[in-house]
C-alpha cells in the first residue's frame, strides 16, 4: 500500500508540473480544492474561475483558472492577475487586502475579470475589473475600482461577489453585486466598454438573499439564484427567484441546493450549459464535519446536473458522488 501511495504521489506531482492534475478524489465529485466557482464554456471545454490561485488552494493575493474536457483531468491555466498588479488597492489605507469571488465576461474579443477586494472592515470592500486578450490572461487592471461604497449612501453595502450578465433580448449588460452582512443586492447597467457604469437600476430585494448572485436565462425566463445563510455553516444553501426581465420584479421559488448526509454548506455557484445542451451547476461545498460550525479546512468545487420541470421551475439539485456524478459534455 505504501508503494502504491508513493507511486500515486509521484504521478500527481508529474501532472502538477505539466499543468495537469486529476480530480482530487476519483470516488467522489470534488473537482478540486477551491471556492466561489464561476463556470464558462470556452470552445468545448469547461473553464472554472474560482477564488484561489493556480494551484487550486486558497491564495488571497491572486486568481487562477482551470479547464477540463471530461471533468476528470483539469489543466491549470496559470495566474490571471496578482494583488500587487492592482495599483489602487492600497488607497483605502487598510493594512492588508484579499481577493475573492471572481467573475468573467467576454465582449468584442476581449475578456473581463471582475473581482472582490477586501477587507470589508474597517474599510469598505470594492469591486475591480481587469482586461485581457485571452481567457487565461494575463489581465491588466483597469486602473480604478468599478464599485465601492458611496460616501453618502445611507444604507450599509458590501461591494462583493460580482456577476456580469449580457441580456440576449435587449443587449444590455448588467453587473450584480453585494450581500453578506448587509444582505443587499444592487444591479448596475454597464457601459459598452465593460469597465464603467452607465446607471444603477432600482430593484426589489430578492427574498432570502445573502450573497453570491448569479443570473441566467432560459426560454424567456430569467433565473436569479443566490446563496443564503452563513458561508461556513450548515445553513449555507442556494435559493432562486424568477422574473420576466433581468432586473425583476422577483418571484421567489425556494431552495434548490442544501446540505445532505455527506456534504455541508453548498453555495456560491454558477449555472452553465454544456455543448450538448445539458444544464449544470458549479458550486463549492464542505465535506461533512464532526463538529459544529464554523467549519474549518478547505472547500471543494463540485459540479452537478440541473433539471427543469415542465413549468420552468428548477428541480431540487442532488449532490452526487462517484458514478452518479455528471460527465462532460454530457450524453
Amino acid at each position: 500500500m505504501k508503494q502504491i501511495m508513493r507511486s500515486l504521489s509521484a504521478f500527481l506531482s508529474t501532472l502538477s508540473a505539466t499543468g495537469l492534475f486529476a480530480t482530487a478524489a476519483l470516488a467522489d465529485n470534488s473537482q478540486f480544492q477551491g471556492a466561489d466557482p464561476h463556470a464558462m464554456v470556452i470552445g468545448r471545454e469547461l473553464w472554472i474561475f474560482p477564488t484561489g490561485g493556480p494551484g487550486g488552494a486558497w491564495e488571497a493575493d491572486r486568481f487562477g483558472a482551470f479547464s477540463s474536457a471530461n471533468l476528470k483531468e483539469w489543466r491549470s491555466r496559470g495566474t490571471l492577475i496578482q494583488r500587487d498588479e492592482i495599483g489602487w488597492i492600497g488607497e483605502d489605507g487598510a493594512r492588508e487586502h484579499f481577493l475573492w469571488a471572481p467573475a468573467v465576461a467576454t465582449r468584442a474579443g476581449k475578456w473581463y475579470l471582475y473581482y472582490s477586494v477586501g477587507p470589508q472592515n474597517p474599510t469598505p470592500s470594492r469591486i475591480g475589473v481587469a482586461i485581457a486578450d485571452r481567457p487565461e490572461g494575463p489581465y491588466r487592471d483597469s486602473g480604478r475600482p468599478l464599485v465601492g461604497k458611496a460616501e453618502k449612501d445611507p444604507k450599509p453595502f458590501e461591494a462583493i461577489d460580482p456577476m456580469v450578465f449580457s441580456d440576449p433580448r435587449s443587449g444590455r449588460i448588467y453587473l450584480y453585486a453585494g450581500g453578506s452582512a448587509g444582505a443587499r443586492l444592487r444591479i448596475w447597467e454597464l457601459a459598452p466598454d465593460m469597465v464603467s457604469i452607465r446607471r444603477e437600476v432600482t430593484i426589489q430585494q430578492p427574498r432570502r438573499f445573502t450573497e453570491g448572485a448569479f443570473m441566467h436565462e432560459r426560454n424567456g425566463t430569467y433565473y436569479l439564484s443566490y446563496s443564503h445563510g452563513r458561508w461556513n455553516a450548515d445553513d449555507y444553501s442556494v435559493h432562486y427567484s424568477t422574473a420576466s426581465s433581468p432586473t425583476g420584479p422577483w418571484h421567489y421559488r425556494g431552495e434548490i441546493l442544501g446540505s445532505d448526509a455527506r456534504h455541508q454548506g453548498p453555495g456560491h455557484h454558477s449555472f452553465v450549459q454544456s455543448p450538448s445542451g445539458d444544464w449544470m451547476i458549479a458550486y463549492h461545498r464542505w465535506d461533512r464535519q464532526a463538529g459544529p460550525a464554523p467549519f474549518k479546512g478547505e472547500r471543494q468545487v463540485a459540479i452537478d446536473r440541473v433539471r427543469y420541470e415542465r413549468d420552468g421551475r428548477i428541480a431540487r439539485i442532488a449532490m452526487t458522488d462517484g458514478a452518479a456524478s455528471p460527465i462532460w459534455p454530457g450524453p
